[in-house]
């Protein structure tokens, strides 16, 4: 009987629903208990050895944990969702191990949370409601939306919805991305792109929904931030590091950016010394972009599909599986 590990928290949380499947096409499921956000490099190269596949969340999937699962029959890796920055595909391509993922499935959920963040700091929704609760009423002088640039980095599906609600917002919008995007799918998003460096000095706000990549950590650093207008906002609900924090934690700082809100980060949990607990003008969460009902059901209906059919247990109809290695 082939086995598969489930790492996915989403999916363990709701596997229920699934059991009897996997009853019924002859697949054990392996489900460990999962510490805090996600399995480190230790952890996989200890878990994944024996399985079949895995569908995994972010965790840190290396190439001796790779090499050391193909020699025990590891077909595929599975990742929920779009993210494969923790995976090393490099090696999984040499090894010969396929590594899918779930793109544009979600691009609507995340840019629903990065409005979210934006309209919470603009109008200081978090600080209002704190004051309320602790018998207050303060009033913040916010900032209307309407009139000011938004620029969107990366316009793939998530950026592309970003920027269709900052546009209903009555938002300037540009974006950026490392590939030209054709006219048509510009006009669609309602946005104009232009190069990063413009997009920092123009934006009031900047929104990031781009992939992480080898050559992009640090996206935003000390210069990035220093191109920024002084006074504009940063919103994150891409990659933690995508973004410098500590250049961040001195840009808020000196006052040169005016907010942050913050999905993701470096270290997941935030660790608990971070200098951004204590900053108002900070909004904080907990890497929970893609985290609705719906989009739930469907990442867990689409990768659960796909290991059955990597394992040859019941073949997908109706859609091929997007494989990233």
């Amino acid at each position: 009987m082939p086995k598969a590990l489930i790492t996915c928290m989403h999916l363990q949380r709701h596997f229920a629903k699934f059991r009897a499947e996997f009853d019924a096409v002859g697949v054990e499921p392996v489900l460990p208990p999962i510490p805090g956000q996600q399995f480190d490099a230790e952890d996989m190269e200890r878990l994944l050895p024996g399985m079949d596949s895995i569908i995994a969340g972010d965790d840190a999937i290396t190439r001796e944990a790779i090499a050391a699962a193909k020699a025990k029959g590891l077909r595929a890796v599975i990742k929920w969702g779009i993210g494969t920055d923790g995976i090393d595909k490099v090696a999984a391509a040499e090894l010969g191990i396929p590594v899918y993922n779930t793109p544009g499935v979600f691009g609507d959920e995340v840019a629903d949370l990065g409005m979210a963040y934006l309209l919470s700091l603009l109008r200081g929704l978090h600080r209002m409601d704190a004051s309320v609760r602790q018998g207050g009423w303060l009033k913040v002088e916010g900032r209307s939306l309407s009139g000011l640039v938004a620029g969107v980095v990366g316009l793939g599906s998530i950026g592309r919805a970003v920027a269709r609600r900052c546009a209903a917002f009555g938002m300037e919008v540009i974006g950026s991305d490392e590939q030209p995007i054709d006219a048509l799918t510009l006009e669609g998003a309602q946005a104009k792109q232009v190069p990063f460096t413009t997009l920092l000095s123009r934006a009031d706000v900047v929104l990031i929904a781009c992939n992480l990549t080898a050559t992009n950590r640090h996206l935003f650093n000390e210069e990035a931030f220093a191109q920024m207008k002084r006074g504009s906002y940063l919103v994150n609900v891409a990659r933690g590091p995508l973004v410098k924090e500590s250049a961040l934690i001195a840009a808020l700082q000196s006052g040169h950016l005016a907010g942050a809100g913050l999905d993701v980060f470096e270290v997941e949990p935030l660790p608990e010394d971070s200098p951004l607990k204590a900053m108002e003008n900070v909004v904080l969460g907990t890497h929970n972009g893609s985290n609705t009902v719906d989009a739930v059901n469907r990442v867990n209906r689409m990768t659960v599909d796909i290991l059955f059919d990597v394992l040859g247990v019941r073949k997908i109809e109706g859609w091929t599986p997007n494989r990233v290695a």
